[in-house]
């Protein structure tokens, strides 16, 4: 669906007159579409979910208080560039993510902290694939998915948030629900969302705040460091998420999703070490 497919949305839902305000709540994103493979049917250096990593030589595997973090993807960036309809992300390199083993990371406190990793390179030559360390509990490791790619339009769930001087009626709060209800249609709404970029799907709150406040230290709302931290939400984007998926073991809490994000400032300087990651399930 691209932008003049949203719009087309937008009118059918009688959403007409708040068309004015479409580039406040739209973001292209890059869908990641994954498909089981093991291990011999993904090329070393390609992007994938779950499995284990292709690294440099040299490569140390994280780990969280002695306990080997959970392998959750590589992405080839050279792979998603044709996709990246926003030019966000570098042209070439790779990402490598990770997160606690054990789930316990949520990105509410501060001191939550590294409980995942991201790594950024730009030199990939010499990629060897690398089994998980043999503490790494079976149940935190996942089987392997290769991914295709597709640019997309998301919409975002927090129109409120996004739009400066917002003027919606109730009624079109409600179509716009609605909307977001079946985006873009029903078969797509009810499948898997891993994709980097663009809105999340949100199963809680909204996640910016959050995300700027426990990444200056700052737990609790009331905290006097707050007022002035809360200007910079906005500046959160959404850089990776990934969905619960049973197909091959991947399960975040009640079936929820974990979301990696980063500052607009941070991603255009790839400063990648600097994410915050929040889980959110029902």
């Amino acid at each position: 669906m691209d932008k003049d497919d949203v719009k087309a949305a937008f009118v059918a839902s009688g959403l007409s007159r708040v068309l004015k305000d479409l580039d406040f709540l739209t973001k292209p994103s890059i869908r990641l579409n994954a498909t089981p493979a093991g291990e011999f049917g993904i090329s070393i250096g390609a992007s994938r979910i779950g499995g284990v990593p292709d690294v440099p030589p040299g490569f140390t595997w994280p780990d969280l208080k002695g306990v080997p973090q959970s392998f959750i993807a590589q992405i080839y960036l050279d792979e998603v560039h044709p996709y990246d309809t926003s030019g966000a992300l570098p042209q070439s390199g790779m990402l490598w993510f990770f997160y606690d083993a054990k789930q316990e990371t949520y990105g509410a406190d501060p001191a939550d902290l590294g409980g995942w990793r991201v790594i950024f390179s730009d030199n990939y030559s010499g990629l060897q694939r690398t089994a998980a360390p043999a503490n790494l509990p079976a149940g935190s490791q996942f089987k392997g998915c290769s991914i295709g790619f597709a640019s997309e339009i998301t919409l975002s769930q927090q129109p409120k948030l996004e739009i400066p001087h917002f003027d919606w009626t109730d009624d079109e709060v409600h179509k716009y629900e609605t909307l977001l209800s079946t985006f873009p249609n029903p078969d797509d709404h009810a499948a898997l969302h891993h994709r980097l970029l663009g809105n999340p799907e949100t199963i809680q709150d909204d996640m910016r705040l959050e995300c700027q406040l426990a990444s200056h230290g700052v737990k609790d709302i009331n905290d006097p460091r707050a007022p002035e931290l809360t200007k910079g939400a906005m500046d959160w984007q959404l850089l990776l998420q990934i969905d619960s998926d049973d197909r091959i073991g991947m399960r975040w809490g009640d079936a929820g999703m974990i979301y990696l994000w980063i500052t607009r400032s941070d991603l255009q300087a790839k400063r990648f070490d600097h994410t915050w990651l929040v889980l959110q399930s029902d």
